[in-house]
């Protein structure tokens, strides 16, 4: 099977468990993420998220689309002041243990594993993010944070 980039797709911000949540998709279907499969992921992800830490409360996800039945979920949460905290979930992918193949069934996968290769171009923009509003300057501009995300397109080939 040839390697071909996905679509990602940059939803608006929400506010989930007191933490602002920036949002990524990833699928190869142009339609976007279903939204049943949407509205499982975000029900499930205040299961995802730390304790608060006195760290500015900002995570952001990674809502994968497989070819197959799966779907994915990755939580990126700022701790520590700069450091991630990642938790996953999976459905309807029973090689990670989800009970079924309906990819609405979210389950933790518990698994140390940060994202496959489509999941991961968020990460290096996030990093750089946070450097940029809130290490960099005398104020940390959380707002300038949840605002600055990687543009919509596809998940590789980018300048």
């Amino acid at each position: 099977m040839a390697f071909s980039e996905k679509l990602l797709f940059v939803p608006p911000p929400v506010e989930v468990s007191g933490r602002r949540v920036k949002r990524y998709h990833v699928t190869a279907d142009p339609a976007g993420i279903e939204p049943e499969i949407e509205k499982a992921a975000y029900a499930l992800l205040p299961e995802l998220l730390p304790a608060p830490d006195g760290t500015p409360p900002a995570t952001f996800v990674v809502l994968h689309r497989g070819g197959d039945s799966g779907a994915y979920l990755n939580a990126y949460s700022w701790v520590w002041d700069n450091v991630l905290h990642f938790a996953g979930a999976a459905a309807g992918q029973p090689a990670l243990d989800c009970p079924d193949t309906d990819p609405t069934n979210f389950v933790p996968t518990g698994r140390p594993w940060i994202g496959c290769v489509w999941e991961l171009p968020p990460v290096l923009h996030e990093r750089d993010a946070w450097v940029r509003h809130m290490l960099t300057p005398d104020t940390p501009d959380l707002d300038g944070y949840v605002h600055d995300s990687l543009p919509a397109g596809t998940t590789g080939d980018r300048p």
